[in-house]
């Protein structure tokens, strides 16, 4: 189906062109990365902190990556590192008062741009895209479930 085909193009080039606007916008306003961003806002969500493996597992990327994402915030003052009370092997690590404060200010110029982008389209439309990109969603769950169900 070419036209099905078409669609995840221009949803594939939109989203890409969405990444490419915040990562320069980021690095422009706050001199960071998406990553560094993403990382914090894992953190913000989760006062008490994480491990650095939960961090990986959330971020969806190696140890490696944490860890040198771990050393530079931590260096720059915007995490702490602790061993777990839970487990002395793990590190949990947690934003600062100065990390919290530098998110929520990126956080919060994040989302003007996110909705800088959107502001074209009226509330029906907008609500017609998030309803149609749930419907993709599902399906999208309910593929990967057959792919797990025939391995």
């Amino acid at each position: 189906d070419h036209a099905a085909l078409r669609a995840w193009l221009r949803l594939l080039a939109t989203t890409n062109s969405l990444e490419a606007l915040v990562r320069s916008r980021l690095q422009v306003r706050f001199g960071t990365t998406l990553a560094r961003f993403d990382y914090l806002s894992q953190l913000d969500r989760v006062p008490d902190g994480l491990r650095m493996g939960e961090i990986s597992e959330r971020l969806m990327v190696t140890n490696g990556n944490v860890t040198g994402l771990t050393d530079a915030l931590e260096s720059e003052g915007l995490v702490t590192r602790e061993p777990d009370d839970q487990d002395r092997r793990a590190f949990r690590v947690q934003l600062t008062a100065v990390g919290r404060r530098a998110f929520h200010a990126m956080a919060a110029e994040h989302e003007l741009w996110i909705a800088e982008v959107f502001s074209g389209l009226t509330q029906r439309e907008f609500a017609q895209l998030r309803d149609l990109l749930g419907k993709v969603k599902v399906r999208i769950h309910k593929a990967r479930a057959s792919d797990r169900a025939q391995d």
